[in-house]
This record gives structure tokens, C-alpha cells and sequence, in this order.
């Protein structure tokens, strides 16, 4: 499986991401990992607030382009439950 996922940063952004597990991504981003996200390690700590499901990383990697286009807004509301999944 693949995952498009959105974690909370301590500074309130969000951040955008894929991978093909949710817990081991979410420990590197706080972490002091080499594969935590430049973005994500001065705004410390993160926390997962939303995921989506995947077949194939093609279709993850393309809801993450998709989303990050959106204004922060936007985000918001698929992160309340307020925008639905399409």
C-alpha cells in the first residue's frame, strides 16, 4: 500500500508527504533521521492528521501534487473532515 499523508508541524503548518508506511515516515520527521524532511526538522514535532490510501505510488505521488496546490484553507478543511475525499 501507499499513503499520501499530512502531518501537523509544532508551528502549525502543514506538510505534505507519500510513503508506503505511515508510522516509520512520521518517526523520521521527528527525528534526527537523514530522511526526515528538510521542512519538518526545524519545526518540530509533527503530528499525522490525515492519510489517504493508495494501490500504487503513481496515484499517491499525484494526490500529493494535487493537494499541495491548495491553499492552506483548502488543506484545512480535507484535515476537519469538512472537504470530502474525492
Amino acid at each position: 500500500m501507499h499513503y499520501f499523508y499530512m502531518v501537523r508541524c509544532a508551528d502549525n503548518s502543514l506538510y505534505c508527504g507519500q510513503t508506503t508506511d505511515l508510522k516509520r515516515r512520521v518517526e523520521e520527521h521527528n527525528s534526527d533521521d537523514k530522511r526526515s524532511a528538510k521542512y519538518t526538522k526545524s519545526r518540530r514535532p509533527v503530528k499525522l492528521v490525515h492519510s489517504e490510501q493508495f494501490t500504487t505510488a503513481s496515484e499517491a505521488l499525484k494526490r500529493e501534487y494535487e493537494v499541495k496546490q491548495w491553499s492552506k484553507l483548502e488543506k484545512e478543511k480535507l484535515v476537519s473532515g469538512i472537504l470530502k475525499i474525492s
